[in-house]
């Protein structure tokens, strides 16, 4: 049983990938950890149970990764998905930290298998957890368990208590009642506000009650507002998040990576009306996915539709929820709803556009258009081999920007820019510092791992003194 009766060194809040390296990280330091997480323990671990791998800097290659990306390569990649929002000094010093990440993570329990492979284009720059994310949660808890750390479930926190930047308690609801738990160091590790659609709504308008969450239904944005109103410096745009197009046939929470479509760059996207709106060959996939869930939001009922053809059905990963078919465009039009004319208009319009060239999804090749707008600059081949297929998509929530500030020891700033006295934050509560926008594949996870380490190593330190 937890003693909430006693003092804590560091009480971590939350239960994903940041909060349990902060915790272990912590723990190791020589501090006694609680963790606070709020989903019962079938769900708990947040969006980290929907993930699969994670973006490191290394210098070779490895026995599961491909060659090596540099930690100057990585900076050019985190610049070109956030167009340059974001803080480069901390940027910086997690893709630096990130490479000893890959030892670190094994030795608390983690494995790694080989990339996978087809339009993922990982199989170099990301490492993949054996078993996937809850497999990885798993060995983290197990570590924590076997290091003494206590956890406690369902423990949705009312309150905090802070005074002039300092941490001194948490209220946590107990039945009827609350129970007062207190701590001589806090991490924030409880996600973003994803899952609160009112809070989404204040951003979005009524276009948020379209939107679907990839992930857990527990990341409401509870203590990030509590610490933003006691004081502490908040980061990052709130309409900014990382956002993919996903099947507009996922359930409204925890659909997970199974309803990711990876498809668009084999075809061209839709929306209600049959009008492409963007170029679905800008760029390398794992670099702009995460794109489409703003750009799909950006129309109207939030839905597009990705068109392709019977010729690439084995070019990418397959999702939970089969295609839509069609023998001819006309009649797969009459199943999405759409405008016959418009969509058989679009399709003909686009395969006229299409230039010759030599198809290679895994570089930007010269299969393109031309004479149309917007252009497919790469991969760009005719959709004329029947049955004509389709995906319905909606934007996909994964998890917001907005943030606490943070410094290099992961220690939460407040509004007059003082260093708090004993809070911290890992993870998605505090990404905002390095995604001001954008998103490259295994990023999220990194700023967890990273973060998540050096925010426990510090809290511990600062709880001793």
């Amino acid at each position: 049983m937890v003693d909430l009766t006693r003092k804590y060194d560091v009480l971590v809040i939350g239960g994903g990938n940041a909060a349990l390296c902060a915790a272990i990280s912590a723990r190791r330091g020589g501090a006694s950890v609680l963790v606070l997480e709020a989903a019962p323990k079938f769900y708990r671990g947040g969006n980290t149970r929907h993930t699969r791998n994670m973006r490191c800097a290394h210098d070779a290659a490895t026995d599961i990764l491909t060659g090596p990306y540099t930690e100057e390569e990585f900076w050019e990649d985190l610049q070109r998905v956030t167009g340059g929002q974001t803080d480069e000094e901390l940027a910086r010093m997690m893709i630096r930290e990130s490479k000893d990440i890959l030892n670190w993570i094994v030795e608390q329990g983690v494995r790694w298998q080989p990339s996978l492979g087809g339009t993922l284009s990982l199989g170099r720059t990301n490492s993949f957890f054996l078993g996937g994310g809850r497999a990885m949660l798993n060995a983290l808890y197990l570590t924590a368990e076997q290091l003494g750390i206590e956890v406690l479930y369902d423990a949705e926190v009312l309150e905090l208590e802070i005074a002039d930047g300092m941490f001194l308690s948490a209220a946590l609801k107990q039945g009827d009642g609350r129970v007062h738990v207190r701590a001589s160091a806090l991490v924030a590790a409880a996600g973003g506000f994803e899952a609160n659609i009112e809070w989404l709504k204040q951003y979005w308008g009524e276009a948020a009650d379209n939107f679907l969450i990839r992930g857990t239904p527990y990341n409401r944005g509870s203590i990030l507002k509590m610490l933003l109103a006691n004081g502490v410096q908040e980061i990052g745009d709130p309409t900014q998040c990382h956002a993919v197009a996903i099947d507009a046939r996922a359930p409204k929470f925890d659909g997970g990576i199974i309803t990711r479509h990876d498809s668009v760059v084999f075809g061209i996207v839709v929306n209600k009306h049959a009008a492409r709106f963007y170029d679905e060959g800008e760029d390398i996939w794992p670099k702009r996915y995460a794109i489409w869930g703003r750009l799909v939001a950006a129309q109207p009922d939030q839905t597009a539709y990705i068109i392709f053809d019977s010729s690439v059905v084995t070019s990418f990963m397959p999702t939970l929820f089969p295609p839509i078919a069609g023998g001819t465009v006309a009649e797969l039009a009459a199943k999405l709803n759409l405008d016959t004319a418009a969509l058989e208009k679009t399709v003909s319009d686009f395969n006229a556009a299409v230039q010759p060239g030599t198809f290679d999804h895994t570089i930007l090749d010269d299969c393109r258009t031309e004479g149309i707008t917007p252009a497919k600059t790469h991969w760009a081949r005719k959709i004329d081999a029947p049955p004509y297929l389709a995906y319905p998509v909606r934007p996909g929530i994964t998890f917001t920007y907005l943030g606490t500030r943070v410094n290099r020891q992961s220690r939460m700033l407040m509004k007059d820019g003082k260093p708090s006295a004993n809070m911290f934050a890992a993870g998605e509560i505090m990404a905002g510092n390095v995604l001001g926008k954008g998103y490259a594949a295994g990023i999220g996870m990194t700023i967890g791992s990273v973060f998540g380490r050096i925010a426990g190593r510090e809290a511990a330190q600062n709880a001793r003194n």
